[in-house]
């Protein structure tokens, strides 16, 4: 029987290219770039955040193979948004400015977050 995939009902307030801090876990108070968002997992890869060692086989990309250290995975509930004024953790909202775009903006001071 084939494993079926759950998808995603949920709006994601988190995209890639956000600059996130995390706030729970053992990389708790590190900020990064988001580099990737799993929407169906619920998941975000983190620059620099969750590094985990991999045995890598050699391959063209990895021609000299051996361990290496790559970014997990985390989950979207461990990480927040950096507030562009203030650089602490903000929740996002949405609004539509006067022009009729629909933009994210931060709660804590009201900063819109996408440009």
């Amino acid at each position: 029987m084939a494993k079926v995939k759950a998808k995603s009902k949920s709006k994601l307030k988190i995209k890639k290219d956000d600059d996130v801090i995390v706030i729970s876990g053992r990389d708790k108070g590190k900020r990064g770039k988001v580099l990737r968002v799993l929407p169906a997992r619920k998941r975000v890869l983190v620059e620099g955040v969750a590094m985990a060692r991999r045995h890598v086989k050699p391959s063209q990309t990895e021609p000299q193979g051996g361990i290496v250290e790559r970014e997990a995975t985390i989950h979207l509930s461990n990480v927040a948004l950096v507030d562009p004024a203030s650089e602490l953790p903000t929740r996002a909202g949405y609004k539509v400015l006067e022009d009729g775009r629909k933009v994210r903006f931060a709660r804590r001071s009201g900063e819109v977050i996408d440009v």
